[in-house]
């Protein structure tokens, strides 16, 4: 609770954070609450273990007296208590003494003296207190945390780790959000420079250093937004919003990746780098305040879209084209209002009747469907007016042919809307766009037309 009071106050008054060394010098206590003060936590929000809250209503039923002993200030734990309708007393830290480790200990020792008492922990830090308990209850413990805990006391009930593994720390860098990156070579293609062994080599530093930066991006995200992430149907999921992962963990991660990306992006050149910290800064600003205002958020989106094809222009050393340009903030912008209103319908279905964490109300959802097709249709004309452009006459031996490629690009974009409308779309277009039949194969016709008409 420490980590998340810090990281929510960090999101809605960063300011504040300013504070953070001067509470800290004062002692454990008195930070965590002036952070508790400051976060304001919805214990309704937090992931709890459900089963071993049936194993405490069990032993609640059965008599057992249940006191909510936590480190966590005493704002936070009387509410999650208040919430959780299940302890008989609660323990915390109170501002003045931190309650943890061998303070604890000592509480416990001192309130029950008489009686003696079992203690439910999770970590080494609970090591001073099975010490002097009965027995214990040890729950997601550490690996060799069950060992230490009996060369102390006796364990009555284990509740073991939930599963991690590789998969769940592929979730939090969002690997597969790495296949927005192919953009970067998107310039290069249009070009049609594909002999270019180089230049290829130089892109792939690139699409290293956007995914290595754009990893940290999302795990910035997730710890910023972890209570409405919660009360998302699906987003609550994650390893974060979950408990599957601890906060501080992705804390210690994002600058690692941070400081990769950064180093792969001064091996490709200046100017690919000016570019990436300009959407790095796009996105912190994105995470901080626009991804809450109403449209902002989506233009915002299609400028991050746009902003990984003038980094692979940049990165390739190429001349920015106009057509691509356009295109891209059009058709992106098109996509960012599916992503809003797939969010906005299934907030809908589920009785909400605003958007938490966003500017919208679910009943804007007709208005950003409107806004959306209109967009992806514009972008549709503006590749209709880049096929009868001079630079298609000179890229394109049979210009004509290559008008074929309007029919898929139309299809896809009323494709695309017409599965958000049925409430198939995932939380990320082009996501489903990559696992979605019909899209590959729209995209296999497109590509297949303008390579015919390349060499016919």
């Amino acid at each position: 609770m420490l980590h998340e009071s810090a990281l929510k106050v960090l999101r809605e008054r960063p300011w504040a954070t300013l504070s953070i060394p001067v509470w800290m010098a004062r002692g454990k206590a008195v930070l965590k609450q002036h952070l508790a003060k400051q976060a304001q936590i919805n214990p309704a929000s937090l992931p709890y273990n459900e089963e071993l809250l049936v194993w405490l209503r069990q032993q609640k039923n059965a008599g057992r007296r249940l006191v909510l002993c936590t480190a966590a200030d005493q704002v936070i734990a009387q509410g999650i208590a208040e919430h959780l309708q299940l302890f008989d007393e609660v323990m915390a830290s109170d501002g003045k003494t931190n309650l943890s480790g061998a303070n604890k200990a000592d509480a416990l020792t001192a309130r029950f003296a008489e009686t003696g008492f079992v203690y439910v922990g999770n970590c080494d830090k609970d090591l001073p207190v099975w010490s002097v308990a009965h027995s214990a209850v040890v729950v997601n413990g550490a690996s060799g945390l069950s060992d230490r805990t009996r060369a102390v006391c006796d364990i009555e009930q284990e509740f073991p780790l939930r599963p991690r593994g590789p998969l769940a720390w592929l979730r939090v860098i969002r690997a597969h959000q790495w296949l927005k990156n192919l953009l970067l070579f998107i310039p290069l293609i249009a070009a049609h420079q594909f002999s270019d062994t180089d230049t290829w080599l130089t892109l792939i530093m690139a699409f290293v250093a956007f995914s290595l930066c754009a990893s940290a991006v999302y795990i910035t995200n997730d710890l910023l937004d972890l209570e409405s992430d919660r009360l998302h149907p699906r987003k609550r999921f994650r390893p974060f919003a979950s408990g599957l992962l601890p906060a501080w963990q992705g804390v210690v991660l994002m600058p690692f990746l941070l400081l990769a990306g950064i180093s792969a992006a001064l091996w490709v050149n200046v100017a690919f780098l000016q570019w990436l910290a300009l959407y790095l800064l796009l996105t912190c600003l994105y995470s901080f305040g626009l991804k809450r205002l109403m449209l902002v958020d989506c233009l915002t989106l299609a400028m991050l879209y746009t902003l990984r094809i003038i980094a692979g222009t940049a990165a390739a050393s190429l001349e920015l084209s106009f057509w691509l340009l356009a295109e891209s903030v059009f058709l992106f912008l098109s996509l960012a209002f599916v992503k809003r209103y797939a969010e906005l319908a299934l907030q809908s279905l589920s009785g909400e009747s605003k958007a938490h964490g966003r500017g919208y109300y679910t009943s804007d959802a007709p208005l950003i469907q409107t806004l959306g097709v209109t967009s992806g249709y514009v972008a549709v004309m503006i590749l209709a007016l880049y096929l009868n452009s001079e630079e298609v006459l000179e890229l394109y031996s049979n210009p004509t042919l290559v008008w074929a490629a309007i029919p898929f690009m139309l299809f896809w974009v009323s494709w695309m809307w017409m599965q958000a409308s049925r409430g198939n779309m995932h939380d990320d277009p082009l996501v489903f766009a990559v696992k979605d039949k019909a899209s590959l194969l729209a995209g296999l016709g497109f590509a297949t037309v303008l390579v015919i008409g390349s060499v016919a």
